[in-house]
């Protein structure tokens, strides 16, 4: 147990596309088939669904912070909910609560860009059968299937001005996180340095014009999200 939980991340080092990852991968696409495929039986459970997900996304997150503290890990340069995929959760559990429909616009918008990114891309250091390696995957997949949720089986509508309102919202969290970042010398958003893993970042330049390079990447992403909405907002 206190391998599971342990700070001891050399014994379970992290690789990214070994077998586990690919593993997790397809776990990820099927269980996102599934909830396409299989809507309209889905919604008979949709009371059932909403509580599992939000029990699943706030346990894992406060076990995350616990496991952290207690091994005297916790720090305000990476622990603050100022990460892309940080925000996205705390929306996902605000749209479960409330079910709103202007959440629901950051969720698809932030949370799709930016976890599957992430699953795909992870900047993590802890491999299987660690505890963080499940954490941090299972709340990003969950991220992407609220999301999938609200669509496939709530039948939410993406619109226009909701890409708009979540590029906004995207541009005033990346405010915040730089100044998050100045005053603890943290790198939120990865607005300070690329991270130490392989990531995306690693093929858009140099610090910091990779920055302005995101800034473009996430409008791009926003409108290709968008596009399957268009003729069906047209209509409307």
């Amino acid at each position: 147990m206190n391998g599971f939980f342990g700070h001891q991340y050399e014994l379970y080092p992290f690789q990214i596309f070994s077998a586990y990852h690919v593993i997790v991968l397809i776990v990820f696409l099927f269980v996102c088939l599934c909830i396409v495929k299989f809507r309209e039986s889905l919604k008979k459970s949709e009371r059932v669904i909403k509580i599992a997900m939000f029990i699943g996304l706030f346990l894992l997150e406060s076990l995350y912070h616990i496991w952290l503290y207690a091994g005297e890990q916790w720090d305000m340069t990476f622990a603050l909910p100022f990460h892309l995929c940080s925000i996205s959760l705390l929306l996902c559990l605000v749209l479960l609560v409330t079910d709103s429909k202007h959440i629901f616009q950051f969720v698809y918008f932030l949370g799709l860009a930016g976890a599957v990114q992430a699953i795909v891309t992870p900047e993590l250091f802890v491999g299987f059968p660690h505890f963080r390696f499940f954490q941090f995957f299972i709340t990003h997949m969950l991220i992407i299937w609220v999301a999938l949720f609200y669509v496939c089986i709530k039948r939410y509508v993406v619109t226009k001005r909701g890409m708009w309102e979540a590029f906004t919202f995207l541009n005033l969290s990346a405010i915040l996180a730089y100044l998050a970042n100045v005053v603890t010398g943290g790198n939120y958003m990865f607005l300070a340095r690329k991270p130490s893993n392989p990531s995306l970042l690693d093929y858009l330049g140099p610090y910091p014009f990779y920055i302005l390079v995101l800034e473009g990447i996430a409008f791009i992403l926003f409108f290709i999200l968008y596009l399957p909405w268009i003729k069906r907002e047209g209509k409307k």
